[in-house]
């Protein structure tokens, strides 16, 4: 699974929120320009994080975008789920498990891909927006990579 630029850009605009600890809107403007990301795209990607219910926003002078919910309570996996769709190794189908496999060997990669989509799935679960933003502040410390 790949995480797509627009997830990216979904939950980097999401941090930046959540970095500014507070409840006063931000304008896209704002946004793009603490993140370096591109604001005809990111007003795109914010009205699809609107639709997910992730921000809320406010037209007009002082208006811009807040956080529905409190960084600890906003997942890694519901940002890119909104912008990407289901977390999935790939759209392979469901395997035979009672051996009525119908090519060969199909039914065992299946399941492989299932079952990596589903550890990636839960890895992302297990960030928050309020923990990103602490390791962004050097509060906690990174995930660290794992090799097999």
């Amino acid at each position: 699974m790949r995480v797509s630029t627009r997830g990216d850009y979904a939950c980097r605009a999401l941090l930046s929120l959540a970095l500014r600890g507070h409840q006063d809107p931000v304008s896209v403007r704002d946004i793009a320009e603490r993140t370096g990301l591109p604001q005809p795209y990111l007003e795109q990607i914010l009205f699809a994080l609107k639709g997910a219910g992730l921000v809320r926003s406010k037209r007009g002078v002082g208006g811009g975008y807040v956080l529905t919910r409190e960084p600890s309570e906003i997942k890694l996996s519901e940002i890119v789920r909104a912008v990407d769709g289901p977390i999935t190794a790939g759209d392979f189908g469901e395997p035979h498990t009672d051996g009525a496999c119908d090519h060969e060997g199909q039914c065992v990669l299946l399941g492989i891909w299932a079952a990596a989509g589903c550890h990636m799935r839960q890895f992302l679960e297990s960030f928050t927006l309020a923990d990103i933003s602490d390791m962004s502040k050097g509060l906690a410390p990174w995930p660290s990579p794992v090799e097999p």
